[in-house]
């Protein structure tokens, strides 16, 4: 599997290719699974293009991009987006009066209060993506929790942004991760990292992601110009 991070924290900042609008983030995404993305990523964004929890934010984002795929559509829960944890669990409960919720969300496991945000989402219906970045107490917390099994994937997130240790910090971290609850693991790389661990992913048979969350450059250092053309080197890289 070849999941699509459409565009992540990024803003205007960083490039009109990065969509931040649900109609640029339907198109985008609708382009990168013609590409052969098979799961898509999103971080629904505020009108000033802050990522946002708010169901207002989220229920167009949906409906936009699912008008456009068949595939399954998660969001972020990142506490940057609501930095208070009582406030974040609030919004995550809140979206249990949408007409449509996303197929998945990532939980970063290291992050105050990820347990009762990973068990309001199973109660609400929505997968959970085990967000597990390297650097962080987040391997060890995942290993000893009770909702580990229920899991839908664990994405295995390097944090390493160096070309020249990501894959051995990679390694590192699937060690920690050890069974991993039996769970299925998305490995996934940024920025200087990104290829080196999507390449590493692809040899050791585990699914991954690439796009403009991830990395705004193509492999030869050009920059990318679209998530589809992420995706489609991606594949290619990945074998």
């Amino acid at each position: 599997m070849v999941q699509v991070c459409l565009n992540g924290p990024r803003g205007s900042a960083d490039g009109a290719m990065v969509p931040l609008t649900p109609e640029a983030m339907a198109e985008s995404a609708a382009r990168a699974v013609a590409a052969g993305a098979t799961d898509v990523h999103v971080h629904p964004k505020s009108p000033c293009g802050d990522d946002s929890l708010s169901p207002k934010v989220l229920a167009p984002t949906l409906a936009a991009i699912r008008a456009r795929v068949p595939v399954p559509v998660g969001v972020t829960t990142g506490a940057w987006a609501e930095p208070d944890p009582a406030d974040r669990l609030a919004r995550i409960r809140s979206w249990a009066g949408l007409s449509a919720l996303p197929d998945h969300a990532s939980v970063n496991w290291h992050e105050p209060g990820a347990e009762e945000i990973a068990a309001t989402l199973l109660e609400l219906g929505i997968g959970v993506e085990a967000g597990i970045w390297s650097g962080t107490d987040g391997a060890s917390r995942f290993t000893a929790s009770p909702l580990g099994p229920r899991v839908l994937r664990v994405l295995a997130e390097v944090t390493d942004t160096s070309p020249d240790t990501a894959e051995q910090t990679a390694r590192a971290l699937l060690t920690d991760l050890g069974p991993a609850h039996g769970r299925p693991i998305l490995l996934h790389g940024e920025d200087g990292g990104a290829w080196p661990v999507l390449r590493l992913a692809g040899r050791l048979g585990l699914a991954t992601r690439i796009g403009l969350e991830d990395t705004l450059l193509l492999p030869d250092g050009q920059r990318a110009l679209s998530n589809a053309q992420l995706v489609a080197e991606g594949l290619l890289q990945y074998g």
